[in-house]
C-alpha cells in the first residue's frame, strides 16, 4: 500500500509540474505576463496547503481547536476584504459585514442539526461560507466606493434635493454594489448544468453517493447565498453611511 501511495504522489507531482510548465510556455509565447506567475502561484499554493493540512489534521480532532482555526480564517478574511476594497484603514469596518454573513449561516446550520458540532464538518463548511462572504464583501465595498467617486455629482444633486447623505450615497452605490451577488446567484443557477462545484466532487469521491453529494452541495449553496446577501447589505450600508470610505482629503460626514 505504501508503494502505491508513493507512486500516486510521484505521478501527482509530475502532472502538476507538467501543467505548470505548459502554462508557463503559454505565458512566454503570448506575452501574458511574467513566466514566474504560474510556477510561483503553484509553489505558494502547495506550501500553504501542506501547512494547513498539518494544522487541520491536529485541529479537527477537537472542537475548541477547530473554532480557533475558524477564528484565524475570519481574521485573514477581514484583512483581505479590507485590502481588496481599497478603503485604507476604514476597511476594518468590513469585519462587521463578514460577521453578519457567517454569524447568521453557521448558527442556523448547527441549530438545525444538519451540520454536526464537529471540527471535521464545521471548518470545511465554515471556510467555504466565509470565503464566499469575503469575496462578495470586498467586491461590494470596492464597487460601491467606485460608484460614489465616479458619480459624486449625482450624490451632490441628490443632497440638493433634500436626500440625506446616507440615502444619496446609497442610491448611487446600490446598483454597483449589488453586482457582487451575481457570481453566487449564477453559480447556484448553473450548478449541475455547467459546473460541478468542489463540495459536490469532494463528497462524491469520498462516499460514491451522488445523492449525498448533491445534498451537501445545495446546503453549501444556500448558506453562501444567505451569507453573501447579508454581508453585501451590511457592506453597502457601511459605505452609504461613510464608515467605509476612500482616502479623500475630507472624510464624508456620517449620517446622523
Amino acid at each position: 500500500m505504501s508503494l502505491s501511495i508513493a507512486d500516486s504522489g510521484i505521478r501527482l507531482a509530475v502532472l502538476c509540474i507538467v501543467m505548470a510548465l505548459v502554462a508557463t510556455l503559454v505565458y512566454r509565447f503570448t506575452y501574458l505576463g511574467s513566466v514566474r506567475v504560474v510556477p510561483g502561484a503553484l509553489a505558494r499554493g502547495a506550501l500553504q496547503l501542506a501547512a494547513i493540512s498539518l494544522i487541520l489534521a491536529a485541529a479537527l480532532a477537537h472542537i475548541w481547536s477547530a473554532l480557533l482555526v475558524l477564528v484565524g480564517m475570519f481574521v485573514a478574511a477581514s484583512f483581505t476584504a479590507a485590502r481588496r476594497s481599497n478603503a485604507g484603514t476604514s476597511g476594518v469596518w468590513l469585519t462587521i459585514a463578514l460577521a453578519s454573513g457567517i454569524g447568521v449561516v453557521l448558527p442556523l446550520m448547527l441549530l438545525s442539526g444538519v451540520v454536526p458540532l464537529q471540527g471535521v464538518a464545521l471548518v470545511p463548511i465554515g471556510g467555504i461560507v466565509l470565503g464566499g462572504a469575503m469575496t462578495a464583501t470586498s467586491m461590494a465595498a470596492k464597487r460601491g466606493l467606485d460608484a460614489v467617486d465616479d458619480r459624486y455629482g449625482e450624490v451632490e444633486a441628490a443632497l440638493s434635493l433634500g436626500f440625506s447623505q446616507r440615502d444619496a450615497r446609497w442610491e448611487v452605490a446600490r446598483t454597483a454594489a449589488s453586482d457582487a451577488l451575481l457570481p453566487g446567484v449564477d453559480q447556484t443557477r448553473t450548478v449541475g448544468l455547467v459546473t460541478l462545484p468542489g463540495a459536490f466532487v469532494g463528497v462524491l469521491l469520498a462516499t460514491g453517493s451522488a445523492v449525498q453529494a448533491g445534498a451537501v452541495q445545495i446546503l453549501v449553496l444556500a448558506g453562501l447565498l444567505l451569507a453573501q446577501t447579508c454581508s453585501v447589505a451590511v457592506a453597502l450600508e457601511l459605505v452609504a453611511r461613510g464608515f467605509v470610505f476612500r482616502g479623500q482629503a475630507v472624510r464624508p460626514a456620517r449620517v446622523r
